[in-house]
């Protein structure tokens, strides 16, 4: 008996009808035995928004509902909008959560509850533990002994000049784990593993917007869960795709794009600095009013991942490619067509130009992927 895990990127919707933006893809994702998803939003009748928020939407509620309609099984909210409308709101959200029989993970009324993994086991007996964390993080949105919040897998960063006698110029990036919240991350995955046959790493971190790039922190991190015993990670929130990996055969997605995620423009945020300061981190990004899907270009290319899991292995993984067109909502696309194969010769190319050592090929089941010979 084989059965399927499916993990989808950012959700966040904000719309009238919440079902909307799942008639295309619910069919799928109730077929599977595990479907997952990050949630970018809080499920609340109210809420005092936080000043370090950003881009915060507080949506209803039923949309709690909507995703367990939509197929989902675990939510994980170890994300950047967790805490953006308050504890209280924060404690509603999850209890919708589970009131409509969903499973929730990487966040909790402490640190200890966020570190907490979601325990799955299959048909045939395979035991699968689910844990996430987030990188992005406002201030103060982690969790703590007596805190609420998500579980932390922060980085440094070091802004190194390289011409130092050229003042002004651009400067050599780098980045490390943060070497506590690394070790949590490790003692935590060594933990599941020694109850479970497969643990899935949700991560919510990397750059978003920029074509490709990989921070040297998530290759660290990537490498450290896997050698602590992790068998697949799933990267979030860059809301563009970003190639992948295969370390010590543990498949890593370093970012899922979007799933259902809504943003509409309008004309003032369009002008704002804010907004201009992270479009031209994109390769092209026009603003669309009239649209439910206001991000760059390449954020219309997506996928769902994929694992076939059988005896307590992973027999395989790849993905199934999705495209989002400005009403914002997800469907998947079939092989043989033009955008199934943009799709997928975007994914090679963004992996070529990281250096990453994933491999693609159509397969009728879904896209597969290989380490490179």
């Amino acid at each position: 008996m084989t059965h399927v895990f499916l993990a989808a990127g950012d959700l966040a919707p904000d719309r009238d009808d919440y079902d909307e933006s799942y008639v295309a893809t619910r069919d799928v994702l109730h077929a599977a035995d595990i479907a997952f998803a990050q949630l970018e939003t809080s499920f609340a009748e109210k809420g005092v928004r936080l000043p370090q928020a950003r881009h915060a939407v507080l949506a209803r509620p039923e949309g709690a509902d909507a995703l367990a309609r939509a197929g989902f099984d675990v939510i994980s909210v170890a994300g950047n909008h967790v805490l953006d409308w308050g504890n209280d709101a924060f404690f509603e959200t999850r209890a919708n959560l589970e009131r409509a029989g969903l499973k929730v993970v990487g966040a909790g009324a402490n640190i200890a509850e966020a570190r907490k993994p979601v325990k799955i086991t299959l048909g045939d007996g395979t035991r699968v533990a689910i844990l996430a964390y987030c990188t992005i993080l406002p201030h103060s949105y982690w969790a703590e002994e007596r805190r609420p919040g998500c579980a932390p897998m922060r980085a440094h960063t070091v802004y190194e000049q390289i011409e130092h006698d050229q003042p002004g110029t651009p400067a050599r990036i780098h980045t490390f784990p943060h070497r506590e919240d690394l070790a949590a991350l490790e003692a935590d995955i060594r933990a599941a593993k020694a109850e479970a046959d497969l643990v899935f790493v949700s991560l919510h971190w990397g750059i978003h917007f920029v074509r490709a790039s990989i921070a040297d922190y998530q290759r660290d991190v990537a490498r450290a869960a896997v050698a602590a015993g992790a068998d697949a990670i799933l990267g979030g929130h860059p809301h563009i795709l970003k190639g992948c990996e295969v370390i010590d055969g543990a498949p890593v997605f370093y970012s899922l794009c979007n799933f259902a995620t809504d943003l509409r423009m309008d004309p003032v945020h369009a002008a704002s600095k804010s907004f201009n300061e992270i479009r031209v981190l994109a390769e092209e990004w026009e603003p669309d009013f009239d649209s439910l899907y206001n991000f760059p270009k390449a954020s219309r290319m997506s996928m769902v991942a994929r694992f076939e899991i059988a005896n307590g292995r992973i027999l395989r993984s790849g993905f199934l490619p999705l495209y989002i067109d400005r009403d914002a909502v997800p469907r998947f696309v079939e092989p043989g067509s033009e955008r199934h194969a943009e799709i997928v010769d975007y994914m090679a190319a963004v992996t070529a130009e990281a250096g990453l050592n994933a491999r693609y090929h159509v397969e009728s089941e879904m896209v597969v992927l290989e380490a490179a010979a």
